[in-house]
């Protein structure tokens, strides 16, 4: 199990960060993948920009992006039908295997 999979666990959205030159690296990893440093482990904020929503059986799902950089596949909480450039807020992360996200709309 990886840290970034052990936070999700715990309701917690975490990221790798370069401490040699400051780089977000996503996909997470245990070194950075532009310049191989080390990497701390931080908190991403909730907040995210909605770009892309498509519905199936009555559910939303979307693709949400953080920090302009970091991009997750998630569900979208609620009925109405969303447009992208929204802000979203990330109510809730987890893993079963694969990571889950479910987003509502602000």
């Amino acid at each position: 199990m990886t840290k970034f999979e052990d936070e999700l666990k715990n309701n917690n959205f975490v990221c790798s960060n370069c401490t040699k030159c400051q780089h977000l690296v996503w996909p997470p990893s245990d070194f950075c993948n532009k310049c191989f440093g080390d990497v701390v482990w931080t908190p991403i904020s909730k907040n995210a920009k909605l770009v892309e929503v498509s519905s199936k059986d009555g559910k939303n799902f979307c693709i949400a992006e953080f920090e302009e950089n970091i991009r997750v596949f998630g569900t979208l909480s609620g009925s109405s039908r969303p447009n992208p450039g929204q802000n979203l807020t990330l109510e809730h992360c987890s893993y079963d295997g694969t990571p889950k996200f479910v987003f509502k709309i602000e």
